[in-house]
């Protein structure tokens, strides 16, 4: 025996512990301790995944508002732009020489020669200071009609150096269809007020622009005015028309910060809805995008059932969940990847659209400015497109517009040179590092590849249509500090020019640092 006060053998501490650990398994309290642990370690896990799901929900909601509210801010921006620019146009052409002893079938040309003519555009007028319609773009003469009694006509008499004036919604007496209406003021050279230029947009514009996306059953987009009055919502309802709801709680939010995100309940429904929102540049308009929270986690409650269920079946099957959601990811981000592509291309001519065009714009001319290269840009303008469009109807007008962004293409051959499609039957090409001579060159190229366009289909011939071009050319000087003009605006105005002297033509406007004088350099 061992002697006392002398500890046990080493081997039998070993021993003693394979002995308390078998005692312990054999113990039923052991294994319910275990059977409790293991589930709340799975659920606990499970836990965080599904809390992690659900944020990949929100974000993924959040992420498809912005970019939903971006494409039809951008959309409702460029439309409102175009007409805008037929409205100033308009009230331009008022000044032309000669206008009033014209015959009245040119002098509507004149007044509406760059008039936009989408789908749903309705009416456009030409207003005296009475209210009295004296030009009209779809009659000549003019639809007879007095409107001095609508609230656009009364806001421009009463406010010189309104600008553009967006209306609320009104029931055309032309044609009895629910417009908007956008107006400018007339002035007189002395600066009394001397009528109206009315253009209006159908509100089944923007009833089509926003049917075309899917909310969910609880999810809506609503166009306001800055004073609350509510000009169209989706999924549409008669009575939501015109309702005004300034005092509302989502409105103030809106209203006092412009743009951003929250989640608040409708004053209207009562439903709890995230609200993505934004004033439409500087128009006073507002458009949100509201999905309902319950629509949100619909998909991710569903989830969260079959993953929860899985786990307390199998937690094997947690790896392959895991596989599948990773695949849904990839998917999701290529389709975000595809909307994204798909947001800088033109639809029907396959170019790089406005928003292309000007991103490659700022970038070139910070590279100019850093290089102190030349930068030339082309502006295209297709010659009398509504007389085609009118004549021969919109797929052949289309058909031009496929053509003529062709020849546009086949005229440049660098990487870094841009074709683009800008709007209507607007084209540009930015050509870096390129000066003015050789900017007129293609030019030259362009008319020749235009002048071989044909439509078959509609009998139209090479030499039939034909554009005309406004070219700019900056430079930078010495200090790469110097802000360079504006090669868009300086284009635009050569294509002015190039328009006012016969079409068919180039013009182009190459500015010393202080000066902008337009020549007349070529004539193809």
């Amino acid at each position: 025996m061992p002697e006392p006060g002398h500890g046990m053998p080493s081997g039998a501490r070993p021993m003693n512990l394979l002995r308390r650990v078998a005692s312990g398994l054999r113990s039923a309290r052991t294994w319910i301790a275990l059977g409790v642990l293991a589930p709340m370690g799975m659920v606990a896990v499970s836990g965080l995944m599904l809390a992690d799901l659900r944020r990949d929900a929100w974000a993924t909601a959040e992420q498809t508002s912005r970019n939903l509210l971006q494409v039809l801010e951008r959309d409702i921006a460029r439309n409102i732009e175009m007409y805008d620019l037929s409205i100033s146009a308009a009230v331009d052409n008022l000044k032309a020489p000669g206008l009033a002893e014209a015959d009245p079938r040119l002098r509507q040309l004149i007044l509406f020669d760059r008039a936009a003519t989408a789908r749903d555009m309705g009416v456009m007028l030409i207003l005296d200071e009475r209210g009295d319609a004296v030009g009209d773009i779809a009659a000549v003469p003019p639809r007879k009609g007095n409107y001095a009694d609508r609230e656009y006509f009364q806001v421009h008499r009463s406010s010189a150096g309104l600008g553009l004036h967006v209306g609320r919604p009104i029931v055309s007496r032309l044609d009895g269809e629910r417009m908007l209406p956008f107006s400018r003021r007339i002035d007189r050279p002395d600066g009394s007020f001397g009528g109206v230029v009315l253009g209006t947009v159908k509100l089944s514009y923007f009833t089509h622009l926003f049917s075309e996306i899917d909310l969910g059953p609880g999810g809506a987009i609503n166009l306001y005015l800055t004073d609350g009055t509510r000009l169209m919502r989706y999924p549409y309802e008669e009575a939501d028309l015109g309702a005004n709801i300034a005092q509302a709680s989502t409105f103030k939010r809106f209203l006092r910060e412009g743009r951003g995100s929250f989640v608040s309940t409708s004053a209207r429904d009562g439903v709890e809805r995230s609200y993505t929102f934004a004033r439409i540049g500087t128009l006073p308009l507002i458009l949100n995008v509201a999905l309902s929270t319950k629509d949100v986690e619909a998909e991710w409650a569903a989830k969260a059932t079959i993953i929860g269920g899985i786990v307390l079946v199998l937690c094997g099957l947690t790896i392959a969940l895991s596989l599948l959601f990773g695949r849904e990811l990839r998917r999701r981000e290529a389709m975000r990847a595809e909307m994204a592509a798909l947001s800088r291309t033109d639809a029907l001519t396959g170019l790089p659209n406005r928003r292309c065009f000007e991103d490659a714009l700022r970038r070139a001319l910070d590279a100019a400015r850093r290089d102190g290269h030349p930068l030339s840009l082309l502006i295209v303008d297709a010659d009398h497109f509504k007389r085609f469009n009118d004549r021969y109807g919109h797929p052949v007008g289309d058909a031009i517009l496929q053509g003529l962004a062709r020849c546009l293409a086949t005229s440049v051959h660098r990487p870094q040179d841009l074709v683009s499609r800008i709007g209507g039957e607007e084209f540009a090409l930015l050509l870096p590092e390129t000066d003015e001579a050789g900017a007129l060159r293609i030019a030259d190229v362009v008319h020749a590849e235009v002048s071989k366009l044909t439509v078959a289909a509609a009998g139209i011939g090479a030499g039939v249509v034909t554009v005309s071009i406004g070219l700019a050319c900056v430079r930078p000087s010495g200090d790469r500090s110097a802000t360079l003009p504006d090669p868009y605006r300086l284009a635009d105005g050569a294509l002015y020019e190039a328009k006012n002297g016969g079409r068919n033509q180039t013009r182009s406007v190459a500015p010393p640092p202080q000066q902008g004088a337009l020549q007349l350099v070529r004539t193809s």
